[in-house]
């Protein structure tokens, strides 16, 4: 079993300890999420395990021949060969476990060295290569790809090619391909689209290997951890269980410890104004001394909270009135070469107070429509119609590019801000990751990320009643990510949004429109129900949509369950979002019926078992009174079961 173990490890950088005795054992089958607030050190942590960065302190233990991938957050680009080339370049390790064999091939043919020694190890290396898949390198290669989502039509494409984001897939699939022992990833999900992601789920689902990763994404990790190690003050703890698990244990832990930290601020508080109004006095002057010296020994405990714990909430500005029909389509086109539309006859009514989410794949044109409903690309045909008095907000990655300049971030937002919103300013920040001296960056020297959340912040200060968001996600941790949602909840207006974070989407969009190159189709209600009906039609149960028409004809194609809600919307040819719901509630109340039913015939059983035992005493059998009375129950018994049998039947028959 491979292993990588580290013990005691302490890392510092000056005189902050970002690793302090950390002990952690990653072996095949561990699937683990290291989680920790921004700048806790968890991609140093990582890049500690990779063997990367070496610590002051502790030990690190690999496994003789143990394969470790490391992908990093970012910075990573490839050039000078085609993507499959590139892709070929993930199996070096093979190639030169083949080397090696072909050359303990030649000595064994010219009797040279200890031939039993050498036939060991060819034999060994011989296995090592077959499990790690070498062999199917080309099929493994093209799988990857494509479920990162490359077309095959790029596998000839010269990777210099490719765009940062995709620079980073490439990254991704060569560190999935190596199928290493150890696979360390950090941040894997920030260039996936949610189709990539649902297909790097299934992987990390049934990959045999040991993985940890850091992601802000908590739909993902919970479908793929089963444990999380957090990060905190240079400390490592353990939890059982998969991230939603995790949040509502540490929730516990950090009430007491939030407790203790406001105690002791308002202890620290009084201290230091006790020090500062009598410490000149010299009638106090002694009293002041003992002041400071109890501050001493509480500083040198001091509680130290991270900004990501210390709770934020805002709200947008109130929405300004508008009508219920919010904006219509009639015929809406998008065509950037005359020939091929990227939108196709698009027709879309949205309504007041909806959040309506743009799913597709990436090329589909969900950016493209966003533009176009912002009004900030013309359409080639078609129009849009806005209700009365909409005022639209609009936030794309591509607004970052006009922040600029010599002021500082909060200078910036607060000559933005409307009067009434100043005060919030720096609460409003903090919850966009931008805390303590950050605000005083000037805005020359922000990251790109930096200057999308500076966007971002920007587009709520304004009072809209339609905001269009596209990726708003990007570049937030979980908790910002859950201060945006909130507020956008309790936004009352409407919101036109894409995104590739799951969790966001499904707690957020009550409507889905799903775009494919030229065509579209709408579905009435949330996410999840969205997700479950691809699930059905890709699984044949549920008939396909008609493409283009925003109408579906749900007609069941296989699996009915029986269930007369279904066969009336299988005749009408068309299936909502309530019938479907009604046809789910019929469905659980069949299964809890036969669940009750087989529990009766259960229990028929054990009662005739008892009632056939006590017929084999002798005081019974010898007894005819006593034998009839008792054969006559069992026979109870027996017709009771044989009508259980057959009501099972019945139900099972109507459940299909």
């Amino acid at each position: 079993m491979a292993f990588v173990q580290f013990s005691q490890v302490s890392l510092a950088f000056g005189d902050r300890d970002i690793l302090k005795n950390v002990s952690v054992n990653l072996q095949s089958g561990t699937k683990a999420a290291l989680t920790g607030a921004n700048g806790a050190g968890k991609s140093t942590l990582i890049k500690v395990m990779a063997g990367l960065v070496q610590p002051d302190s502790g030990s690190r233990v690999c496994q003789k021949d143990a394969r470790i991938a490391y992908l990093p957050q970012s910075g990573l680009t490839h050039h000078g060969c085609t993507l499959r080339e590139e892709a070929d370049r993930a199996f070096e390790f093979g190639y030169e476990i083949q080397k090696r064999i072909d050359d303990i091939g030649d000595k064994l043919k010219a009797g040279e060295g200890n031939q039993a020694l050498l036939l060991e190890e060819q034999s060994n290396l011989i296995t090592r290569l077959e499990e790690s898949g070498w062999h199917r390198r080309e099929a493994t290669a093209e799988s990857v790809l494509i479920g990162l989502g490359f077309a095959r039509t790029d596998f000839d494409k010269m990777t210099e090619l490719f765009s940062g984001g995709w620079q980073m897939r490439i990254a991704l699939a060569k560190a999935l391909m190596q199928n290493p022992d150890i696979l360390l990833l950090d941040e894997p999900t920030n260039y996936l689209d949610i189709e990539a992601r649902g297909w790097l789920e299934g992987f990390l689902q049934s990959y045999k290997g040991a993985f940890l990763l850091v992601s802000h994404d908590r739909y993902f990790l919970d479908v793929t951890v089963n444990e999380v190690y957090e990060l905190f003050g240079g400390d490592l703890k353990r939890y059982k269980g998969n991230f939603t698990n995790y949040e509502k244990i540490r929730e516990v832990e950090l009430k007491t410890l939030i407790s203790e930290y406001e105690k002791q601020q308002d202890e620290i508080a009084k201290l230091e104004d006790f020090i500062r109004r009598f410490g000149v006095q010299a009638t106090k002057a002694a009293q002041a001394q003992e002041r400071q010296k109890q501050l001493d020994k509480i500083l040198e405990k001091k509680i130290e909270i991270p900004e990501s714990l210390k709770k934020i909430h805002f709200k947008f500005p109130q929405a300004p009135h508008a009508g219920q029909l919010v904006l219509r389509t009639k015929g809406l086109c998008k065509s950037y070469d005359g020939s091929f539309d990227v939108i196709h006859n698009l027709d879309l009514t949205v309504e007041n107070g909806q959040a309506l989410v743009v799913a597709g794949r990436n090329g589909a044109g969900k950016s493209t429509l966003l533009r176009m409903l912002a009004g900030v690309d013309p359409v080639s045909g078609g129009e849009i119609i806005l209700g009365a008095g909409v005022k639209i907000g609009y936030f794309s990655q591509d607004n970052a590019e006009t922040i600029k300049g010599s002021e500082t971030i909060l200078e910036y937002i607060e000559n933005k801000a409307p009067l009434e919103l100043v005060p919030k300013v720096r609460d409003m920040l903090g919850s966009f990751l931008f805390r303590g001296d950050d605000v005083f960056k000037s805005l020359d020297v922000l990251s790109g990320g930096e200057k999308s959340r500076i966007a971002l912040l920007q587009l709520l200060l304004n009072p809209n009643n339609l905001l269009i968001l596209d990726e708003p996600t990007n570049h937030l941790d979980m908790h910002s990510k859950d201060v945006l949602m909130n507020a956008l909840k309790d936004f009352g207006g409407t919101v036109i949004f894409v995104s590739h974070d799951r969790g966001f989407i499904e707690g957020l969009a009550t409507k889905v429109l799903e775009l494919k190159p030229g065509e579209h189709r709408e579905i009435a209600g949330d996410y999840r129900y969205y997700m479950e009906r691809l699930e059905a039609e890709e699984n044949g149960t549920l008939g396909q949509y008609e493409a283009g028409t925003g109408v579906a004809s749900s007609t069941v194609v296989k699996k009915t369950y029986g269930v007369e809600s279904v066969d009336a919307a299988k005749s009408a040819g068309k299936l909502s979002w309530e019938e479907q719901k009604k046809v789910e509630a019929e469905k659980r109340k069949l299964e809890k019926e036969v669940s009750r039913i087989e529990g009766e015939i259960a229990k028929a059983e054990e009662e005739k078992s008892a009632l056939d035992a006590k017929m084999g005493l002798p005081e019974i059998y010898s007894n005819g009174a006593k034998a009839k009375d008792v054969q006559s129950k069992i026979d109870a018994i027996v017709a009771r079961i044989d009508q259980l049998n057959l009501d099972w039947e019945a139900a099972m028959e109507k459940l299909g």
